[in-house]
């Protein structure tokens, strides 16, 4: 057998087998380069971070993959990410709804006893920064694969609920090196604030599909990802109080974590309730026609 009829036979196979495809090749993308980040026990630095960020474009790489593959227009695709006038209104949610997600949690974790010092909150202009990083870095670069692909094929067949769950399922999934990398914070949680996470995760699946259906603009979405991802930065916790002489105080760190996830779980039950689980939107949901596919 020739190269050529070999090549032919496994964009043949990609073709036929899309999304399993675009899992195989994010998965072992993401895999082998986070999971030799964690095996090279580096510290947290931003060396460390500026590699897991790599490692975080298994999503777009494997996509873009597919799509080719698959005969699909790759500048269609890529031109998600550069969607920029969908209306004052959305860039308003997009930019300011993370505030009022962190304003609920905040006001939740005071109400249920959480110490706080204010003097610890950095200088508000960095949040500038942590757009832009989150945005094209660290987690924004994620959603022309999760959201720009995966999402409009599985809206061909599945309602925006169900998709968005299929996505947030194998989203979290997708995280598992971070998990084993006692350098990340994930790799620093117990079991409750793990399942915390993924119920944080599937929830931020619906908001992520529900920005991405009503603009069409992955763009839009990295954003309103990067804006929810840094609110950590801002969140007035006492970290001092929450681990005293450097050992976890477990108890306050669950309340942290469960009065976080509290703000987006009952937000995609309002947006599932008002948008209904079939769309998600006021419009028609974006299937695989925007990527050039059918």
């Amino acid at each position: 057998m020739s190269n050529e009829q070999r090549q032919s036979g496994v964009r043949s196979w990609i073709d036929r087998h899309r999304l399993v495809a675009f899992l195989l090749i994010t998965y072992s993308f993401t895999w082998v380069i986070q999971g030799i980040v964690a095996a090279m026990g580096l510290e947290a630095s931003w060396t460390q971070s500026i590699l897991i960020g790599f490692g975080a474009f298994g999503p777009p790489v494997g996509a873009g993959v597919v799509i080719w593959a698959s005969g699909g227009d790759l500048r269609k695709w890529i031109g998600q990410f550069f969607i920029w006038r969908i209306g004052a209104k959305w860039w308003g949610i997009a930019l300011g709804l993370p505030f009022v997600i962190l304003g609920a949690g905040v006001a939740l974790f005071v109400a249920l006893g959480g110490p706080t010092n204010l003097n610890s909150l950095p200088f508000p202009g960095i949040y500038l920064f942590v757009l832009a990083w989150g945005t094209v870095w660290g987690g924004g670069q994620e959603d022309l694969g999760w959201r720009g692909f995966m999402l409009p094929l599985l809206q061909d067949k599945y309602s925006a609920l169900t998709s968005s769950m299929i996505v947030g399922v194998t989203w979290a999934g997708w995280h598992l090196p971070l998990f084993l990398n006692a350098a990340t914070t994930h790799g620093g949680w117990g079991l409750s604030q793990q399942l915390i996470w993924v119920v944080s995760i599937l929830a931020g699946s619906i908001l992520w599909t529900w920005m991405y259906n009503n603009t069409g603009s992955v763009l839009a979405v990295a954003v309103f990802h990067a804006g929810i991802n840094g609110m950590g930065v801002f969140h007035p916790a006492d970290l001092e109080a929450m681990a005293p002489g450097g050992v976890p105080d477990t108890a306050l760190n669950l309340l942290a974590e469960v009065t976080g996830a509290v703000p987006l779980v009952l937000l995609a039950v309002i947006l599932v309730a008002v948008y209904g689980s079939d769309r998600l939107a006021n419009s028609e949901t974006p299937g695989s026609e925007v990527v050039g596919l059918d």
